[in-house]
């Protein structure tokens, strides 16, 4: 499979993947309005977190083991044993606990124990779920990128079809009830299709716990359990407070805005993720380094600043053909939320080579602090502006975090003489 092709099948993925989500939200608008939306956002900010643990944050590290085993190794077989015994011991644990405290939850996310059946549902197919994000963590390890992607495009599929028949006809319950069990049914057909097509056995995972795999999976747990405790989190406290200092609405119309940045600053996360961060970790030299950060600002920053300002431009039709006209007082929030967007893509340009040299204590640092600065200035301008001042936060802790992180990378690798042992990223926490 050659790059040309990856990059076309991953563009097509992430585009069916795009429209999919543009028409579930286009349903959800409708059918239940500003108020719901806020509520499903923050249910997919609790999903998010109880996922990262339920998979034992592991699958970073699935996915960079399977690679450098390759599908013929002889080990292959007892990292596949070893992360699928981890991740079914932490989705049971984790599963069990939702279901224990499911009415607590249904209180403490929806202020309503309405929806306490819809978490002892996500309690009981949370393993299915970890399954499948396990499953593609090893196909996308292992190159194997037609696989990889069609089951990817089939679960945006279902999940359009699914998702939008039970917002139609149950309202949020039936969104809420879509959310827990998408990828869980979709493990059923991957593993279907899988092995029918690539003759996969159940033998494959009875091999032996092995504790040093075990050992060097967790290495790269705690980057993964950060970021998917400290973004979501704070989403979920900031969402919680636009509500309580505004109105639920006001909480719905920045979930909007938010989706928005998320869908069309997907088709530039998939090139850093398939592309940019996998480049950086290949380079050692420090020349060749600074050359690639360069080339990334000339062809990725116009690529972002163009989409945003176009975005901007149309703002009033992208609120009608997404939303309805109950979202229009979200048009304010535009602007400042957009200039965040290049910021935190001019950012994240610098922060991938933490990741792609394994920094780990810096990542961990910077994704903290900023993760409450992000809160802290969320309160004071919302307090003071209203929902606008959301967007003021979002953009301006960007800047602080641009600022902070290009200081922090340059100091560490490029200045003081040529360090290849930073370059390759075995300098230990």
């Amino acid at each position: 499979m050659t790059l040309i092709k990856t990059s076309f099948l991953s563009l097509i993925a992430t585009i069916i993947k795009l429209i999919s989500g543009l028409i579930i939200n286009k349903a959800v608008a409708i059918f239940i309005g500003p108020s719901g939306l806020a509520m499903i956002g923050q249910f997919q900010n609790f999903i998010q977190i109880t996922l990262t643990l339920a998979q034992g944050a592991i699958n970073t590290g699935v996915t960079k083991y399977s690679a450098e085993n390759g599908k013929d190794s002889s080990t292959l077989p007892v990292l596949v044993s070893t992360a699928t015994k981890i991740s079914v011991t932490c989705s049971a644990l984790v599963g069990c606990l939702v279901i224990l405290f499911a009415d607590v939850l249904s209180l403490k996310i929806f202020n309503s124990l309405e929806f306490e059946s819809v978490f002892i549902v996500f309690g009981i197919t949370v393993v299915l779920y970890v399954l499948n994000s396990l499953l593609l963590s090893f196909l996308n390890g292992l190159k194997e990128i037609k696989a990889f992607i069609s089951i990817n495009i089939a679960q945006s599929f279902y999940s359009l079809i699914f998702t939008t028949l039970l917002v139609i006809f149950f309202g949020l319950k039936g969104a809420l009830f879509a959310l827990v069990t998408n990828q869980s049914i979709v493990f059923i057909t991957s593993l279907i299709y899988l092995k029918k097509k690539y003759g996969i056995s159940f033998d494959v995972f009875k091999s032996k716990f092995d504790k040093k795999v075990a050992k060097k999976l967790s290495n790269f747990s705690l980057m993964a359990l950060v970021s998917a405790v400290c973004v979501p989190g704070s989403h979920m406290i900031i969402r919680d407070f636009i509500a309580d200092e505004l109105t639920i609405e006001a909480a719905g119309y920045w979930q909007a805005m938010w989706y928005i940045s998320s869908m069309y600053l997907m088709v530039i996360t998939t090139a850093l993720g398939t592309y940019y961060l996998p480049r950086l970790s290949e380079i050692k030299s420090r020349s060749e380094l600074s050359a690639e950060l360069f080339n990334g600002y000339k062809i990725i920053l116009p690529i972002v600043s163009s989409l945003a300002f176009l975005i901007y431009l149309l703002k009033d039709i992208i609120i009608l053909v997404l939303f309805t006209p109950k979202f229009e007082a979200m048009r304010e929030l535009f602007a400042w939320q957009l200039l965040g967007d290049v910021l935190k893509i001019a950012s994240w340009l610098v922060a991938y080579l933490l990741l792609a040299k394994a920094k780990t204590f810096i990542y961990v640092s910077t994704e903290i602090i900023f993760s409450i600065s992000f809160v802290c200035l969320s309160f004071f301008f919302v307090s003071e502006y209203g929902t606008v001042g959301m967007t003021y936060s979002y953009s301006l802790n960007y800047l602080f975090y641009l600022i902070a992180i290009s200081l922090v990378v340059r100091k560490v690798f490029f200045t003081g003489p040529q360090n290849n042992e930073l370059l390759k990223g075995h300098h230990k926490k």
